[in-house]
């Protein structure tokens, strides 16, 4: 059930400046468009044994983009997602991101 809310972790450099603050350590996840913040949470908590404290959400739009090539102009879009803030409870961390940070 989690794997199909929680597609993959989202990895900017905003989101580690959000996961790496010491007095709120918050993770950010694309997730299900059809997800709620309830729904969202209890993923959190199944898949990686942690306790969530808070849930936002936020809706990315899609976004029309073009490009120049020999034969024309190339048009298309990006798609939209759903991305979640989780923040968890003081002292608990998700493992899978320290993990990211000790390959590089």
């Amino acid at each position: 059930m989690s794997n199909q809310i929680l597609l993959r972790p989202l990895l900017t450099e905003k989101t580690e400046k959000l996961r790496n603050d010491k007095k709120h350590s918050v993770y950010t996840f694309v997730v299900a468009k059809s997800a709620n913040k309830i729904e969202i949470g209890k993923a959190v908590e199944a898949m990686f044994n942690v306790s969530v404290a808070t849930v936002n959400t936020a809706i990315v739009p899609s976004k029309a983009k073009s490009r120049s090539t020999r034969t024309g102009v190339v048009k298309g879009v990006r798609s939209g997602y759903k991305k979640a803030y989780i923040q968890l409870i003081a002292g608990e961390k998700i493992d899978l991101f320290d993990e990211a940070d000790a390959a590089q």
